[in-house]
């Protein structure tokens, strides 16, 4: 092995976990935009919460969940709790054929996990009892999300299938999003929202914020993908750049013509989100396909995202950041491309896909229904109508985001 290539190789997936660390700044500042001035510092601290709380879950029992080493094929294994202490080849240059570190798979795939629990996080807010939450994040990222990374990346049944998904279509955002969606029914909608008279808006309270967070997540990306090669090689970084930022690209633009076709206006919020439905889309085959595959997922992503959005709506399912239309839907269409587009394209493949997101759906579904619907008969998970009024940031922080006067939102008098 030459130990020039090691070094570039284990520098660039320590960049790449960088980039994905980024991104929960993203996720906090896009979150922190689409809610209301009166919640903004509880999603904040739910955000700094989750990265913290996911890898120290994913130090202490989720890694070893999700890369066993044994069970190859299977539908459960576990190494050990806690983190070994490999000396020599074991941790470094014999580890991973060679391309990083057992230290940096650890802290790459790290990043990876907690981003899960931040799906959650949007989806719920405005209206979830803190402390529920972080019991929640806490056992979903340390059990649920390992377990089904396991049947793919940590060899097992849906690799031996031949389930593939390069970055996480299913593994990451549409386990966020049968999260969400678990979630949400038992937590319903925001006071408000839907009336005898029809869907009340509730707008977020800052566009800047939230435009902010998406091109900090794009950003990010480059490492949620660039990384997933799990190695320097020049040619499928850059191609795996490339198609990422195409399909991102047309997200917007497909999301822009359906939005306005809809709702005859140009709404800032739904080009931002066809942007990350489309950066959602291409992960699972972002190494698979052509410039011309992955503008085409882009763009049914980003179309995708409007009809999505109003679909929840009319069912009455409230999601204030449209995480279920982003990360789950498109998540699921991401998975499915890797069998219409590219390399793998066939009706095998597409089945298998079919399949095997539906396998990690239903176990993330019920795990996480479970889960809520435990909490929700002993703790509670929904704040008093009271409270829910005043603000999350008063009713469970005792502290605003901004000084009286600062924001203004619907509904918000100015203080002089």
């Amino acid at each position: 092995m030459n130990e020039a290539l090691f070094t570039a190789n284990n520098v660039w997936m320590l960049v790449s976990t960088v980039l994905v660390f980024v991104m929960h700044l993203g996720f906090s500042t896009l979150e922190a935009g689409f809610v209301q001035r009166k919640n903004t510092v509880n999603i904040l601290f739910k955000n700094a919460m989750i990265i913290s709380i996911g890898l120290l879950t994913y130090c202490v029992v989720g890694f070893n969940l999700m890369y066993p080493g044994v069970n190859e094929g299977g539908f459960f294994g576990f190494a050990g709790f806690g983190l070994a202490m490999p000396e020599g080849a074991a941790g470094a240059i014999a580890y991973a054929d060679g391309n990083y570190t057992y230290w940096t798979d650890f802290i790459f795939q790290g990043m990876f996990a907690a981003t899960a629990a931040t799906i959650v996080s949007g989806a719920v807010a405005e209206r979830i009892k803190l402390n529920a939450f972080l019991i929640f994040a806490t056992l979903f990222v340390a059990i649920s999300y390992p377990i089904t990374g396991m049947w793919k990346w940590g060899a097992g049944w849906l690799d031996a299938a031949g389930f593939y998904d390069f970055a996480g279509s299913t593994l990451v955002h549409a386990v966020g999003g049968w999260g969400a969606l678990a979630s949400v029914l038992l937590l319903g909608a925001r006071k408000g929202k839907y009336t005898k008279d029809g869907i009340k808006p509730i707008p977020g309270h800052s566009m800047p914020l939230a435009a902010i967070g998406v091109f900090l997540l794009w950003f990010g990306w480059f490492g949620f993908n660039g990384g997933s090669v799990l190695s320097a090689d020049p040619v499928a970084v850059s191609l795996v750049f490339v198609t990422t930022s195409l399909a991102a690209s047309a997200g917007a633009v497909a999301a822009f013509f359906v939005s306005y076709a809809l709702f005859k206006s140009h709404d800032l919020s739904m080009v931002l989100n066809g942007i990350l439905g489309g950066l959602v889309g291409i992960t699972a085959g972002a190494d698979l396909m052509s410039p011309t595959d992955a503008i085409l997922i882009g763009a049914i992503a980003g179309a995708v995202i409007p009809v999505s959005v109003v679909f929840f709506d009319r069912i009455k399912i409230d999601d204030p950041v449209g995480a279920t239309s982003v990360h789950l839907v498109c998540g699921i269409w991401g998975t499915l491309a890797v069998g219409i587009f590219g390399a793998k394209a066939g009706l095998g493949q597409l089945w298998t896909q079919l399949y095997g997101t539906l396998s990690v759906g239903v176990f993330t579904f019920v795990f996480a229904f479970g889960l809520m619907y435990v909490l929700k008969a002993t703790i509670g998970i929904r704040v008093s109508e009271e409270e829910e009024e005043r603000g999350l940031d008063v009713a469970e922080h005792d502290m605003e985001a901004y000084e009286a006067g600062t924001v203004t939102e619907p509904g918000y008098q100015m203080v002089k």
